[in-house]
């Protein structure tokens, strides 16, 4: 839905192939993208430098480890994996590897993001911060996958809103989290600096338009954003352009595998405080 067009559309990539575990659904894609549909993933493996996942994490955590220890660049999605063991196995693959890896934590990509993040920093000594992702995703549409729906927005909108307030207040050493796993989630945060931070996330409200928003705040002042407009063709263009760099060897400032296994374990122990 959205890996296949940006890629086939940069000047930094080409779409060398699309596979999908149903023949029918890597056809289709490929038809929309003017591309070729392979076999296997064998044959897409042979076919190209890096690999895009587009699958449920459980999947993607299998095929990735796969394709890194056949020496691809990986796009991986969020959350890298269904659960901390699967994400750390892949995390140990891609290290032992030595392959790149860039995450889609699709706002790290937008211009306005990093212009918050410079904000942020430039405020002086952050107290703390708050952040919020209220959807209605899991009402129905393309984004209420059977993974969504039993696993609620925590693992799916979590990753988004966690990383960014991890990025500006300091690396998350501790969540409390109280709600309901399938209805609202709230976390509590603490970080590293001794700032500290909520975050609410559902994925069950009709509101409209979505809220997706962060927020920090010094003795000087505050910065917030609101990041449910950040998402462009350009943002999306980033990500192409990170991946085209990764693949080449390059360091690249974009999310990689141990961001999203650090985000992992602070889900994780999120998810089994709810359970």
């Amino acid at each position: 839905m959205v890996h296949a067009p940006v890629l086939a559309n940069s000047p930094h990539t080409t779409l060398a192939g699309v596979w999908a575990r149903r023949a029918e659904a890597a056809e289709k894609v490929a038809s929309k993208n003017r591309r070729v549909a392979v076999a296997s993933f064998d044959a897409l493996l042979e076919s190209c430098d890096a690999v895009a996942f587009a699958v449920p994490p459980d999947v993607q955590a299998e095929l990735a480890i796969l394709a890194a220890k056949a020496g691809k660049t990986l796009l991986l999605e969020k959350p890298i994996a269904l659960d901390l063991a699967s994400a750390q196995r892949l995390a140990d693959a891609v290290d032992e590897a030595g392959v790149r890896t860039v995450v889609l934590l699709s706002w790290r990509y937008a211009q306005a993001v990093d212009d918050f993040l410079a904000e942020a920093a430039a405020i002086g000594p952050l107290l703390g911060g708050r952040g919020a992702f209220v959807s209605g995703a899991l009402l129905g549409g393309p984004f209420a996958t059977p993974w969504r729906l039993e696993r609620g927005p925590l693992l799916d909108l979590g990753p988004h809103v966690i990383d960014l307030v991890d990025a500006a207040l300091g690396p998350v050493l501790d969540v409390r989290a109280t709600g309901d796993l399938l209805g609202y989630v709230s976390l509590a945060l603490t970080h590293e600096s001794g700032a500290s931070s909520t975050v609410a996330l559902c994925a069950n409200s009709a509101v409209a338009p979505h809220v997706a928003e962060v927020s920090v705040y010094s003795q000087t002042g505050g910065a917030h954003i609101n990041t449910a407009v950040v998402g462009d063709a350009v943002s999306m263009g980033n990500v192409a352009a990170a991946l085209a760099a990764a693949a080449r060897g390059e360091q690249t400032t974009a999310p990689d595998v141990h961001r999203g296994l650090h985000l992992q374990k602070i889900l994780d122990k999120a998810e089994s405080q709810l359970r």
